[in-house]
């Protein structure tokens, strides 16, 4: 098995995409790139630790490849919004790759070119991608917050505009 990391925006939407599916071991939300040890979810939120909300995932690459979590990651963001995404905004909820390997960051790097490429969007991508750094896990009532709080998980995700702009963007 190994590690991926992603940053999506707010992490309960970043659960969804990637959960159930074969040769995925689990799905962790919590917080990484910020110089605060063991950061809180309030502390987070301010903006000021400089951590982004993350999910890190545990694959077995046999089953389902890095390409194909890759594949899964970009249409569920907005790459070109380096405010935030969607109704979340801040650095926090910045949108990023986050590779373990030298093989990992040599795809992303490849599939963000190929993203450029597309002419898919009009502005510039500025999803980062960087090596991984620590990761903490978010506080138990984050993991798996769509289970645990389905109502609220879809009025806050409708209210997102997410689901709109994957529509109109990804969709086509």
């Amino acid at each position: 098995m190994e590690l991926a990391m992603f940053a999506g925006g707010c992490f309960w939407c970043m659960v969804t995409p990637f959960e159930e599916l074969p040769g995925i071991g689990g799905i962790v939300s919590g917080y990484s790139g910020g110089s605060l040890e063991n950061p809180t979810y309030k502390e987070v939120k301010t903006g000021t630790t400089g951590h982004a909300e993350v999910v890190q995932i545990t694959f077995d690459p046999e089953v389902f490849p890095y390409e194909k979590l890759l594949e899964l990651f970009w249409p569920q963001i907005d790459p070109t919004d380096a405010g935030g995404q969607f109704q979340d905004r801040g650095s926090q909820y910045r949108t990023g790759i986050y590779y373990y390997n030298t093989k990992q960051q040599a795809l992303a790097e490849a599939s963000k070119r190929q993203l450029e490429a597309s002419g898919r969007f009009n502005k510039p991508i500025v999803t980062e991608i960087e090596p991984a750094g620590v990761f903490y896990p978010a506080e138990d009532y984050h993991q798996d917050y769509h289970k645990k709080n389905p109502a609220h998980y879809k009025e806050d995700r409708k209210q997102s505009g997410r689901d709109e702009f994957i529509q109109e963007n990804w969709t086509k």
